[in-house]
């Protein structure tokens, strides 16, 4: 790119020397309007922190408020544990008997009671509701690593959206003084009659174009810096840049080790894993239902005055009977086995899907990286051999303005589509991570 800017600069100046006692015509201010029209499509930024991926992904970890979220649902699924399995409270009790209607405050005519109870479930009930409670908490921390990984992979797509817009406005401003150069050299020679004047007109229309792209290229820019700051934790219109360079060359894994890293990696096979896991336990406690569950009391009885003894004790114990109401409880059973029927087909069908989502994701990767490499090794050095070849053509008098002007917006398309497939290239790795659950090496991006 450095070799075509001095080429056109050369261009420019000789022809500048060549007809120097030319006279300019009347419509030579366009170039200067375009100019003014390429100044007014930029976006009037004040440039923020330039971070690297790796500092936005870690200050994104701790402030996003997605995460803070999903943690202090671990913290209440974590502090519901030790209730699960606590017994319930002990109970007093006062009773009065026998007292007098004609004497209602002479309670040393009455039996008085004081008693205290206690419930307890029947064996095994309270190991596996705290198991219960515990598989919850799991589910909470699963769906921490869920969203972790979410927010891991939409940073990672709003970085490259950022990279890769800032990337646009660096070719196009470097396009652009290629551009404005041509039309200085297509100028004077409009001026000395070699040229026609809708090559000139021709070559202003290229530059409006790149002006017009700029626009779209600022408001991309704009949008992916609201979204990173927003996965930040931070306000929308923070100042922002990023750096970093893509890379494309290195292999991708096989289907088969993504394959056996998402069966331990991915947060929501996890997570279908610790549900059906769960509804086992409940199946379980449903079937604990045929269990009688006992209480027990003892109590101090002072007996109206008068009465030998006067003061005695009672204990008192009731038990549950179940099966006397055996159609509820294995109505209950059976509600559990369906449950556990349901999250056992949710875990089959969510590793198939996984299967295809990782098989779909690497394929698309890969030929997202075959078409990067395309650009990069073929179509980009094509291009810039083509416009070296016109620009010396041109000054030589062997082809035409036009013919430079397509050469030249030729290297301005393929220099920004090579960005685009490289920036898709890391867009499918970031897709890919997201169905393995895990980072994949060939995301990573030297700084």
């Amino acid at each position: 790119m450095k070799t075509l800017h001095t080429l056109m600069g050369a261009l420019s100046l000789a022809l500048v020397f060549h007809a120097c006692d030319a006279q300019a015509p009347d419509d030579a201010s366009g170039l200067s309007n375009l100019s003014a029209l390429i100044g007014n499509a930029r976006a009037d930024t004040t440039p923020g922190p330039a971070l690297t991926l790796d500092e936005v992904e870690r200050i994104a970890l701790a402030e996003n408020p997605e995460i803070h979220v999903a943690a202090r649902k671990v913290a209440a699924a974590e502090a519901h544990v030790p209730l699960a399995g606590a017994l319930d409270d002990p109970q007093a009790m006062y009773r009065g008997w026998q007292v007098p209607l004609t004497r209602p405050w002479d309670y040393n005519a009455a039996q008085n009671m004081f008693m205290l109870g206690q419930s307890f479930p029947g064996r095994g009930k309270r190991g596996l509701r705290t198991n219960i409670a515990q598989s919850d908490s799991e589910l909470a921390k699963d769906d921490l690593d869920a969203t972790r990984l979410r927010v891991r992979v939409e940073v990672r797509k709003a970085f490259f959206d950022l990279l890769h817009a800032q990337d646009d406005l660096r070719i196009h401003d470097q396009h652009v003084g290629i551009a404005q150069q041509a039309i200085e050299a297509a100028r004077i020679k409009y001026s000395v009659g070699k040229i026609p004047q809708v090559e000139v007109l021709k070559a202003q229309v290229s530059l409006t174009r790149l002006a017009e792209h700029m626009i779209r290229f600022d408001r991309d820019a704009e949008v992916a810096r609201a979204r990173l700051n927003t996965l930040m934790g931070r306000k929308p219109e923070t100042p922002i840049e990023v750096r970093g360079e893509y890379a494309v060359t290195a292999p991708l894994p096989s289907l088969e080790t993504l394959v056996a890293t998402a069966i331990q990696a991915r947060p929501d096979l996890a997570e279908a894993v610790a549900a059906e896991t769960k509804s086992r336990k409940e199946e379980e406690l449903a079937k604990k239902t045929m269990a009688p569950d006992f209480s027990v009391s003892a109590g101090y009885m002072l007996m109206p005055s008068g009465q030998n003894p006067r003061n005695n004790y009672m204990v008192e114990g009731s038990m549950s009977l179940p099966w006397l109401n055996r159609h509820k409880h294995d109505a209950e059973v059976t509600e559990a086995t369906a449950a556990v029927n349901e999250r056992d087909a949710e875990v089959t069908a969510m590793k198939n899907e996984a299967l295809g989502q990782i098989e779909e994701s690497l394929a698309e990767a890969r030929a997202a990286q075959r078409l990067a490499r395309v650009y990069q090794d073929s179509l980009k050095p094509q291009a810039e051999q083509t416009l070296h070849a016109a620009v010396v053509a041109y000054e030589n008098d062997q082809t035409s303005f036009l013919d430079l002007l397509d050469s030249q917006m030729t290297v301005v398309d393929v220099d920004l589509a090579a960005i685009d497939a490289i920036a898709d290239f890391n867009m499918k790795m970031a897709e890919l991570e997201l169905a393995v659950g895990a980072p994949v090496a060939a995301q990573e991006v030297t700084k």
